[in-house]
Order: C-alpha cells, then sequence, then structure tokens
C-alpha cells in the first residue's frame, strides 16, 4: 500500500514537472523532487527526459553532490562513460573528499578498464570512508581485472579483517588465491582468525570456504559444522555444508542441510533446486521434480532449475519432456554449453537426427574443450553410417582435446569403417599411449573376429615393444 502511494506521488510529481516545462508554470522543486523525477525517468527507460531534468535540476542547484552524482548515472546508462567522469571531476572541485563521488568515478573507470585510474579514485577515500571493507573490496576488484591477483588478495584481506562478514571479498581472496596457487599456504592465514577467536562461526565458515575450493571436502564440512554448531541459525553455513556433502555423495545429508536453510531464511529458487538435485541423485525423481518446478515457480529465469528438471526427465526415458525443459535453461542461459549438449542427447534420443546435429554444434562452439560433445556428436553420424563426417567431427574434437584417448579410440573405429586404415594404426598406437586400458573399447565397435585378432595383434606388438 505505502510503496502504491509512493508511485502515485511520484507520478504526480513527474506530472507537475513537465507541465512546469510546457507552461512555464510557477511551480517550486525542491533537490529532493529532482532526484525522484530523475529516479523515475531511469526507471522508466527515458534517459534523454532525465538529461534535461539533470540540466533544470543543477541549474537550480548547481552545486549538489547527489544530482551530479545521478547525473553521471543518467550518462552511464547512455553509454557516455566519458562525459560521466568529467561531471564527477568537476563536482570533486568544490567537494574534493566526497567518498560517494569518488566511489562511483572508480566505479565508472573500472567499467572502462581503466584499473589505474579506478585504484587511484579509490585508495583516495580509504582514510574517511564509513564502509572500508567496501571500498578494499573494490580496489581489489580493480587489481584483479589488471590480472595482479596476489595484490588483489591482499586488499581483499584488509577488507576481511576489517569486516568478516563481507562474503563477496571471500568469494574473491578464495579465487585470487586459487588462481596463484596461494590458496594452500593461505590455510594459515584463516587458521589466524579461529586462534583470535574459536568460537567465531564465521571464522570457521571461511575456512571451511577455503577447504571446499582446495576439494578437502571432509575438512570443509568439519568447519562447517563447527560454524552451524555455535550459530545454528547461520543459513549460509547449512547451504555450504550441504555443498560439501554433495560433493562427498552423501546426499541424505546434503537434504538435511539443504532443509535447514530454508527453515532459517526462507524459500529460494536457488535453496529449492539444490534439494531437487540432492533428491535426483538419491533417484527420487517425484521429489526431485517437485523441487525443480518449486524453483521455477520462485524464479522464471532460473536456468539450473529447468536443467535439473531435463535431467529428472532424462532419467525417466521422457525425452520429449527433456528437450522442452532443456530448450527453458538455454533460453536463459544461451552459452551454455552443458545445456546445448543436453539438447542435442534428447533429440538423438528422440531420432531427431538434425535437431541433434545443430544443438552439438552449438555446444561445441560454446564448450569446445568437453570432448563428450565431440564424442556424441560424432557417433550421431557414425550410427548413421556416415563415417567420413564422423571422422571429420572426431579430428575436430581431436584439434581441440589433442590428448583425449577416448576421442582417439573412436577415431580409429571411424577410420577402420572409412578404409583409411594406415591413419587409423597411427592413432591407435596414440591412444595406447595415453590410455592403454581404454583399448577395451575399440572390441565393442567390432564382433567380427577377424577384425578382433587384427587389432589384438597391433595391440600385443606395442605392449611387447614397450
Amino acid at each position: 500500500m505505502q510503496e502504491e502511494y509512493k508511485r502515485k506521488e511520484e507520478r504526480e510529481l513527474v506530472r507537475k514537472f513537465e507541465a512546469f516545462l510546457k507552461n512555464k508554470e510557477n511551480y517550486y522543486f525542491d533537490e529532493d523532487s529532482f532526484l525522484q523525477i530523475i529516479s523515475f525517468y531511469l526507471d522508466q527507460g527515458k534517459y534523454q527526459k532525465a538529461v534535461y531534468a539533470c540540466d533544470v535540476a543543477l541549474a537550480q542547484f548547481p552545486f549538489s553532490a547527489e544530482l551530479v552524482m545521478e547525473f553521471a548515472d543518467v550518462l552511464v546508462r547512455q553509454e557516455k562513460h566519458e562525459e560521466a567522469i568529467e561531471k564527477l571531476e568537476n563536482a570533486l572541485n568544490y567537494h574534493p573528499n566526497d567518498v560517494e563521488i569518488l566511489l562511483q568515478k572508480g566505479t565508472i573507470h573500472a567499467l572502462l578498464s581503466q584499473y589505474d585510474e579506478a585504484i587511484a579514485s579509490y585508495e583516495q577515500i580509504v582514510d574517511f570512508a564509513e564502509d572500508k571493507d567496501e571500498v578494499y573490496y573494490s580496489i581489489g576488484l580493480a587489481y584483479q581485472g589488471k590480472g595482479d591477483f596476489l595484490l588483489a588478495a591482499e586488499n581483499y584481506k584488509r577488507a576481511i579483517e576489517i569486516n568478516m562478514l563481507n562474503e563477496n571479498a571471500l568469494y574473491e581472496l578464495a579465487y585470487c588465491l586459487d588462481v596463484s596457487g596461494e590458496l594452500e599456504k593461505s590455510l594459515d592465514y584463516y587458521h589466524q582468525f579461529i586462534d583470535q577467536d574459536p568460537y567465531s562461526e564465521y571464522a570457521w565458515y571461511n575456512l571451511g570456504i577455503v577447504y571446499n575450493k582446495l576439494g578437502k571436502y571432509e575438512e570443509a564440512v568439519d568447519a562447517y559444522e563447527y560454524a552451524v554448531a555455535i550459530d545454528d541459525d547461520f543459513s549460509s553455513a547449512h547451504f555450504n555444508l550441504g555443498n560439501a556433502y554433495m560433493n562427498l555423495e552423501k546426499f541424505d545429508k546434503a537434504l538435511n542441510a539443504y532443509t535447514s536453510t530454508v527453515e532459517i531464511e526462507g524459500p529460494t529458487a536457488e535453496t529449492y533446486c539444490h534439494i531437487g538435485a540432492a533428491y535426483e541423485k538419491l533417484k527420487q525423481l517425484d521429489l526431485a521434480t517437485k523441487y525443480y518446478q518449486k524453483a521455477t515457480k520462485l524464479d522464471l529465469l532460473y536456468h539450473e532449475a529447468w536443467y535439473g528438471l531435463g535431467v529428472t526427465m532424462m532419467l525417466q526415458e521422457r525425452w520429449a519432456e527433456a528437450v522442452h525443459f532443456f530448450r527453458k535453461a538455454v533460453k536463459s542461459d544461451l552459452e551454455n554449453g552443458m545445456y546445448w549438449k543436453a539438447i542435442a542427447d534428447a533429440e538423438a534420443k528422440l531420432g531427431n537426427v538434425v535437431a541433434a546435429q545443430e544443438a552439438y554444434e552449438e555446444a561445441s562452439e560454446m564448450d569446445p574443450e568437453n570432448h563428450a560433445v565431440w564424442l556424441d556428436w560424432s557417433l550421431l553420424y557414425f550410427e548413421q553410417g556416415d563415417f567420413e563426417k564422423a571422422v571429420d567431427i572426431v579430428q575436430a574434437g581431436l584439434d581441440e582435446c589433442p590428448d583425449n584417448a577416448d576421442l582417439l579410440y573412436h577415431s580409429v573405429v571411424y577410420l577402420i569403417e572409412f578404409g583409411k586404415y594406415k591413419t587409423a594404426i597411427n592413432h591407435l598406437e596414440m591412444a595406447l599411449i595415453l590410455d592403454f586400458e581404454g583399448h577395451l573399447q575399440l572390441f565393442d565397435y567390432f564382433p567380427n573376429l577377424q577384425t578382433q585378432k587384427a587389432l589384438f595383434k597391433i595391440i600385443e606388438q606395442y605392449r611387447n615393444n614397450n
């Protein structure tokens, strides 16, 4: 009701402003009124009207920092970044240490990949900013944009030391330490928090994040368990505990952790989707479907839930329904190679060869290093008897994944069927070097004993020579 009244008030204010412009009516607008008018135009996407309102407002209040910042925001929406920076720099002449102006200026520089300028803006406000952790976090992002992960990590650490609850800084710190190969070494840093306060749920939670990132899921579980033992209402710790249990394939325990998350913070599309995934792994497909559907009702664009529904349909061999849900998922995330491959696999099961080929092609463009895409795509042609095309596809896959033994073994099959025996033997020798035991899959494709004996002879010759 209050929100509706506010919108009505805004519309009335805008009507008066437009009447004032059109008829030159005598009406006074204070600074807050102008900010509401500009915000209304921004929300409506009427950027030119917002610009005009900014001009009128600044003519009346030329030294208003808030109006200048609003103007800069309008210009950024119009992708006039340099003009926005110029406006902010002019404002700094009479508000030299304004935290919000310098923060906004830094953000725009960062958007333009002008990271040194962004850092310079942020560093000006560190000493007198109220939320210092957010400033250090912004500096960290700028260094990360430059590719200087260690300096980024240092600034994220400063942010966390000020505010251990800064989850963005925690996430980015773990990423930077991981990329720079320093994550394992940083465990002592995280243990320092616990040494300072062994009953800090946040210290244990942070440690859990690092262990999880390192793939040490048992240790992550222990850390998260400590966090929830200290504070049973710590929803993020329950949720991450669920993720760690999923990685350990302890799906019942994961389900309990996710359910606790819902009880504490209420339902979200993300948590419902994770509950669905836990039920899926437990092979309780009706319940998995139910929770994936609950997730989509909370957020129609939550593509992970649509994908989950597709997977549950595939597991029940309901191929047409699987295609329907996978296509809903890809509609919200067009560049997801996993989704395109899922569509291709389901279309292939339906016998829709052309649709499957098109989806595999999309998947190969989005995720060229996924050897399974090339493998299944080539098999589609092989099963159609188009050995030449199967060879072409698997070779394209080998160009992207040259050390993949499965692709090499399948290329051997296709080349033999296509009559390219010399190349087939070369590929077989390369595959045997990469994964000797993998040769067993060849015999599934050649029931003919004579062909099996010929292959066995080559393989034994390789074994004896090595």
